[in-house]
């Protein structure tokens, strides 16, 4: 890459553009005049080069650290804060880890890692601004995976080339904010977002209440927003969207069904709602506007500089914006030998649209027949008084496996008619769906659980 080639988050921020923050539930800072202030207690240059383990206990500073470190460190692997400390060791042998930016140092005493520095408490310490050096390569963990997390290799370029390709925003600076952790692949890209766009960014706080946190996004003026499904679901049953009213909303990470659009359509009838695909490996692939589950066919192709075909039943991605590669001591390819990455999504064409019906290492085992969960949840939340559902699987002495189902009803659904309701959803399921994906229980429960990356929690009972 030659200097002219490289750009780094700093040159997206300066005094000229005003009025820009980024914050969570306890600080705002400034964006405005960032670059002359330092949360890494004035130690960049030490940073110089080096592979950096950012690991910080609030989303706030990690992102202030990342402008710090973007185009100064060699490579910068982002840990979320479910990341299992017993993965730590073969993380940092994996990537090369040499400094590690953290708030607990104590713990960092006998780890072998040659510099340890300490991030102070905010507000940012003033301090000479720095010069971009080299592009730093992002180094993101994939989820969904009990062990070992995978390392993705990333260039700014490619984590931003989605953004770059819609161009400036019209009208006035965005506020965005994501129910995502910035340190996953999701948050990052609504961070390079608001960094890129001009614009401010509200962090969410897992700690907090979801009406406080929907009190502060409208105290705050957030205008986009995006969020898995479920994270969607969670704020339709809470009843607090009525209390917000953002001009887009965008859903990733998990399939958007019908039923979670139109709860948000009409949840948000003056907004633009769409949903995204994405990737930590895949990138950015595509977004769709049409108030549709699924995607259009003709997607398929060269689209935008983002090539997509479909093998085996499985989405597969080239473009620029892919991880460039697994990285680690037996890292493996993460492209086939045509340069494409398997996202493992598997999809359906019906007439001339590709609809998702799950993943391919979600499948569960019903009798010695393939099913995917998705598919079973996508009929159970077309029921109007259903906001939403988890199947699984649970061992049968007879066939082996058997589908069960837990279903949230809409807030407000009288009780007195679940029976009546339990009818309705079976009678969807049996029309909709090959007899041995019915579920043969189906519970009605108040909760479902949702992962640290806000996907829906799937363990087989």
């Amino acid at each position: 890459m030659s200097p002219r080639e490289i750009f780094a988050l700093r040159d997206h921020l300066g005094a000229e553009l005003k009025g820009r923050t980024i914050s969570d539930a306890h600080d705002v800072v400034s964006l405005t005049g960032i670059l002359s202030h330092t949360v890494l207690g004035g130690r960049l240059h030490e940073l110089s080069g080096r592979a950096v383990l950012l690991k910080l206990s609030d989303q706030l500073r990690s992102g202030l650290a990342m402008i710090e470190l973007d185009g100064i460190a060699r490579r910068m692997l982002l840990c979320p804060p479910d990341l299992n400390p017993a993965h730590l060791d073969a993380l940092i042998a994996d990537a090369g880890i040499d400094a590690v930016v953290t708030d607990e140092p104590e713990l960092w005493a006998a780890s072998g890692v040659p510099l340890v520095v300490t991030a102070p408490q905010l507000p940012p310490q003033a301090t000479a601004p720095a010069k971009t050096e080299r592009g730093t390569e992002w180094l993101m963990l994939t989820s969904g995976t009990s062990g070992v997390p995978k390392i993705a290799g990333h260039t700014l370029e490619a984590l931003t080339g989605a953004i770059v390709a819609e161009g400036p925003s019209r009208g006035p600076a965005p506020v965005w904010a994501t129910f995502y952790d910035i340190r996953r692949y999701g948050g990052l890209q609504i961070f390079l977002r608001a960094i890129l766009s001009g614009g401010s960014l509200v962090l969410s706080d897992p700690h907090e209440a979801l009406a406080d946190h929907v009190a502060r996004l409208k105290a705050r003026g957030v205008s986009h927003i995006s969020g898995t499904p479920s994270h969607w679901r969670k704020l339709l049953m809470s009843g607090s969207a009525a209390q917000f009213a953002p001009a887009y909303v965008r859903l990733s990470g998990e399939i958007a069904d019908q039923a979670v659009l139109d709860g948000l359509k009409a949840a948000f009838p003056h907004a633009s709602v769409g949903h995204a695909y994405a990737s930590t490996e895949a990138g950015v692939g595509f977004a769709v506007n049409d108030g549709l589950e699924g995607f259009p066919a003709d997607y398929l192709g060269n689209r935008n500089g983002v090539e997509m075909k479909v093998v085996d039943g499985s989405l597969r991605i080239r473009s620029t914006r892919t991880a460039h590669a697994y990285i680690g001591r037996n890292a493996a390819s993460l492209t086939d030998d045509d340069g494409f990455v398997d996202s493992g999504d598997i999809v359906e064409l019906r007439g001339n649209r590709y609809y998702f019906v799950g993943r391919r290492g979600g499948i569960i085992n019903i009798g010695g027949l393939k099913v995917h969960p998705e598919e079973i949840e996508a009929v159970i939340n077309r029921h109007p008084d259903v906001r939403m559902s988890r199947a699984k699987s649970r061992k049968s002495p007879i066939t082996g496996g058997i589908v069960v189902a837990d279903v949230i009803l809409a807030e407000g659904t009288d009780p007195a008619r679940a029976k009546e309701i339990r009818d309705q959803i079976m009678d969807l399921c049996r029309a909709q769906l090959a007899s041995h994906k019915v579920p043969a229980v189906l519970r009605f429960v108040e909760v479902l659980d949702v992962t640290p990356a806000g996907k829906l929690a799937r363990t087989d009972a």
